[in-house]
C-alpha cells in the first residue's frame, strides 16, 4: 500500500480507502454484519488505513461497525465520517431512496458530532465532512464557526465536504466554493467514465493545495470488469434503480459496456485489471489523496488494495483516456436511444 497526504494538511490516507457504506447499509446486498466486520479487518491487514463512513449509514451502523471491527487499533486508523442528514427524526431508508431532511444548525452539528464520537468509540474524528451540502450551506459562517470550535476542542482534526448524492451540474459551483473559499478537503464522484465534476476542480485543487478524494471510482461497477448486458440487481440494491427500471436507464449499462471495451489498452499486457487501472488513472493526479472503491466481497477487496502495487499509467495512456472521453468514446450522446 502507498500513502498520501491531503494537500497542505497533516492528514494522511492509504491511497485505497474503504467506503463503509457498502457494509454499513444493505444497499450493496450485505445483510450480515459479521461479513462487513470481516471485510473491514481484512482491509486493515492489506494496509488500508482510511475508512470513510457517515452517521446516516444504517442510522448509525456505519459508525458502530468500525468500533466493533477495530477495537484497540484506533491509533493506527484514519476515521472520516459525515453529518447533516437528520436521521434521528427521519429514520430508515426513504421511499425511492430520496434524501432525508438536513439540519445545519450549529447546535445540531455539535450534537451530531458527539453522537458520532460515541458510536465510533473514539475521542476524535480525523475528518468530519458536510454530507451533500448545497451552496447556501457552504456559505453559512455560523456552521463553519462551530466546526472551528469543534477543532479547537480536539473533537475533530479536519473538516471537509462530500458533494452529492449523485452527479449534478450544481456541483461545479459547490466544488469551486469548497476548494477556493473554504479550502477544505472535498470528496467527489469521479472516474474514467464520469469526469464532469473533477475536470474543473482539479486545477483549483492544485492551485490551492487542497486534497481531494474520490468515491464511485468504478462508475457503480461498470469499471470492475464483471458486468454484462444481462446483469440485473435485486430491489434492495441501489443499482436496481439504474438498470432494472426503464429503457433509458438500461442504456447506462449498454453504453458503459461499450466504453469499457475501448479502454482495453489500459489492461492488455499491462499487468493490471480494468478495476485497478481505474484507480491508478485517478491517482495519476497528485491532488487526489485517496480513492474509495465500493467493496462488498473479499475478491474485490484484494484486487482493489493491490491497485497500489500495479504499474502507474503512463502519460501517453492518460492522454489517450482524455481523448476518448472528449469524444464520448466515439458513441452517440450517453443514454441515447
Amino acid at each position: 500500500m502507498r500513502y498520501r497526504r491531503f494537500g497542505k494538511t497533516d492528514l494522511q490516507a492509504s491511497e485505497v480507502g474503504f467506503g463503509v457504506w457498502t457494509v454499513g447499509t444493505t444497499m450493496w446486498g450485505i445483510r450480515d454484519e459479521s461479513v462487513g466486520i470481516r471485510l473491514l479487518q481484512q482491509a486493515f491487514d492489506l494496509g488500508i488505513t482510511f475508512y470513510d463512513t457517515a452517521d446516516v449509514y444504517g442510522d448509525g451502523l456505519g459508525e458502530r461497525i468500525l468500533a466493533k471491527a477495530f477495537g484497540g487499533k484506533r491509533d493506527r486508523l484514519v476515521y472520516s465520517t459525515k453529518f447533516g442528514y437528520d436521521f434521528y427524526n427521519h429514520p430508515g431508508v426513504q421511499p425511492g431512496q430520496r434524501e432525508r431532511p438536513q439540519d445545519w444548525r450549529p447546535d445540531y452539528v455539535r450534537k451530531a458530532c458527539e453522537e458520532s464520537l460515541r458510536r465510533l468509540d473514539t475521542d476524535r474524528i480525523d475528518l468530519y465532512q458536510l454530507h451533500n451540502p448545497r451552496i447556501d450551506v457552504l456559505q453559512r459562517d455560523d456552521l463553519f464557526a462551530e466546526l472551528e470550535r469543534l477543532k479547537e476542542a480536539g473533537k475533530i482534526r479536519h473538516y471537509g465536504a462530500t458533494l452529492g448524492p449523485a452527479i449534478d451540474p450544481r456541483q461545479a459551483e459547490e466544488g469551486r466554493y469548497c476548494v477556493t473559499e473554504r479550502q477544505m478537503i472535498t470528496q467527489i464522484i469521479y472516474n474514467l467514465l464520469e469526469q464532469q465534476v473533477g475536470q474543473p476542480l482539479i486545477p483549483l485543487a492544485k492551485q490551492h493545495r487542497v486534497g481531494l478524494m474520490v468515491r464511485v471510482p468504478h462508475s457503480s461497477g461498470l469499471l470492475e470488469g464483471r458486468y454484462t448486458r444481462e446483469t440485473t440487481f435485486s430491489e434492495n440494491d441501489h443499482r436496481h434503480f439504474r438498470v432494472n427500471t426503464d429503457e433509458r436507464k438500461k442504456a447506462w449499462l449498454d453504453d458503459g459496456l461499450k466504453k469499457v471495451q475501448k479502454l482495453r489498452f489500459l489492461t492488455d499486457g499491462k499487468g493490471r485489471t480494468i478495476a485497478q487501472a481505474a484507480i491508478r488513472w485517478i491517482l495519476a493526479e497528485p491532488c487526489f489523496a485517496c480513492v474509495l472503491p465500493n467493496i462488498y466481497n473479499e475478491e474485490q477487496l484484494r484486487e482493489f488494495a493491490q491497485a497500489a502495487d500495479v504499474p502507474d499509467l503512463t502519460p501517453e495512456e492518460v492522454g489517450m483516456v482524455n481523448e476518448l472521453y472528449a469524444r464520448n468514446f466515439d458513441l452517440e450522446p450517453a443514454g441515447a436511444l
